[in-house]
């Protein structure tokens, strides 16, 4: 079975989010699946300064660009890597969709119109790399042009297109459909067209043999107005071919037995010395010292959609609760100020740190008794994968991965000892607030507490775990079921 793992990111050559650990921990464990796997992701700068050598292998020219293609190896595993090179298109400074001021690239229909038309040659073998494609694993709406370009061909692998958040479609004016000399039959809400504009992800939700989403709960709520992003009509339609598989997460970065970024290593047998790493984080965010208060984190994008401001709207209902805040990101400006301000009047029990710092994201996470996610949707989520790991108990928004990976402190689950977690269901300030609540009554509970941070340790979200089920999902696709 030849996998083609298309991506327009894969970690640690390039990450802007989930998408980017995904394509670089998945594609290793396939391999070890049985399955033979060869990542394809644009030749940016910083992919190219990273990569640890390579060779190249053919030059293409498509729509009046010349494209070269090398190959490598994914760091760290065994995987071929296959890097597509244009420097007019991929090789600038800034990121891969955005320039250093945050705006998108105005060619960025363009950039990935040509990427996905070499991905195209690839697997009709018009670029001679014979290396036959089984199935092209398309992800997001970078990729979205592939499967609907490979229906064009008379011998075309199966695809499989997974969504990893569809709230970014790669919508473009009708110019950039001309400009890609798109067949104009492709022009039409039964193809290409969304509401007057060019929409890539379309194309994968139309033309892929089957999609699949990051969490099976987010596969089901997708298909609802609410969630759909004005897709859900097609996604309904397209149901029988739509499922959700959770992502994994990194055990071995993330392990609190062996986290060189902690003030000190623990497991679920020696949970005292987890005091110690709250001590430190404590420290760290200049926050009283005290191991009896319980101390919730935050690590996360500061946006609306991750439920900032919700957090900050619960702050003044729990003003005569003793309690700490800890909260470590970057993002949306007016949120950092309200942060700040909020900082600034709460110093002794509300503390943030608007960066990004791996050790403190680790720390952040280790030394927290609580870790709470309110985001209004969360395709799979990963802090929250872990948060259990690190025996840190989860506080989250009861949709999508978090729905799927943590277990609520209901009392049928607390007297199974399966309950990891505490769900609450009304995108409210006032249901947050009543979470935490509920928190904090279950951590004056010592007992019930370590059953829960036990509970949370003993879960299995590894990659092999994902790779599993993606290789029975390939096995469905190729013979046709």
């Amino acid at each position: 079975m030849n996998i083609l793992f298309v991506a327009s990111e894969a970690h640690p050559l390039i990450k802007t989010g989930g998408l980017g650990d995904v394509a670089g921990y998945l594609p290793p464990a396939l391999s070890k699946s049985g399955a033979s796997v060869c990542v394809a992701i644009p030749g940016y700068t910083e992919v190219l300064e990273k990569i640890p050598g390579f060779k190249p292998l053919d030059r293409y020219h498509i729509d009046g660009f010349s494209v070269d293609i090398i190959e490598s190896r994914l760091p760290n595993s065994d995987v071929k890597l296959w890097v597509v090179c244009c420097p007019q298109l991929f090789e600038r400074e800034g990121g891969p969709y955005q320039d250093d001021e945050g705006r998108d690239w105005p060619d960025n229909a363009l950039r990935f119109g040509v990427f996905a038309k070499v991905i195209v040659a690839i697997t009709q073998n018009w670029i001679e790399l014979d290396w036959p494609v089984d199935l092209v694993h398309c992800n997001d709406w970078q990729t979205g042009l592939i499967p609907a370009l490979l229906k064009l061909q008379t011998k075309a692998p199966a695809t499989l297109f997974t969504i990893h958040n569809l709230a970014y479609q790669g919508l473009f004016p009708y110019h950039d459909f001309a400009r890609l000399q798109l067949p104009p039959h492709l022009w039409t809400h039964h193809a290409l067209e969304f509401h007057e504009q060019l929409s890539f992800l379309k194309g994968g939700l139309v033309f892929a043999d089957r999609i699949n989403t990051v969490s099976p709960s987010y596969a089901e709520e997708i298909q609802t107005r609410e969630f759909g992003c004005g897709l859900d009509g097609l996604l309904r339609y397209r149901s029988e071919a739509l499922s959700g598989i959770l992502n994994g997460a990194d055990t071995q970065q993330w392990n609190p037995a062996t986290d060189a970024y902690l003030a000190s290593t623990y497991n679920k047998s020696t949970l005292t010395k987890k005091a110690i790493n709250k001590l430190a984080l404590q420290a760290l965010f200049e926050l009283p010292q005290d191991k009896t208060i319980p101390l919730f984190s935050v690590v996360t994008r500061l946006t609306q959609q991750k439920g900032i401001d919700l957090i900050l709207d619960a702050i003044p209902m729990l003003q005569n609760t003793s309690l700490q805040f800890a909260i470590l990101g970057t993002g949306d400006k007016r949120l950092e100020l309200r942060l700040r301000n909020c900082a600034r009047k709460h110093r002794d029990r509300f503390a943030i740190k608007l960066a990004y710092n791996e050790s403190w994201a680790h720390l952040a996470i280790a030394g927290a008794d609580a870790f709470l996610m309110p985001s209004r949707f969360e395709p799979c989520g990963l802090t929250q994968l872990y948060s259990l790991r690190y025996g840190t108990i989860p506080v989250v928004h009861a949709v999508g991965g978090l729905m799927d990976t943590v277990i609520d402190a209901s009392a049928d689950n607390l007297a199974a000892k399966k309950a990891n977690g505490v769900q609450y269901k009304k995108d409210t300030a006032k249901s947050l607030v009543r979470a935490i609540q509920q928190t904090l009554k279950l951590y004056d509970d010592k007992p019930v507490w370590k059953s829960m941070q036990r509970a949370a340790m003993q879960q299995d979200f590894s990659w092999p775990t994902a790779a599993e089920q993606y290789m029975a999902l390939y096995k469905q696709i190729l013979s046709g079921n």
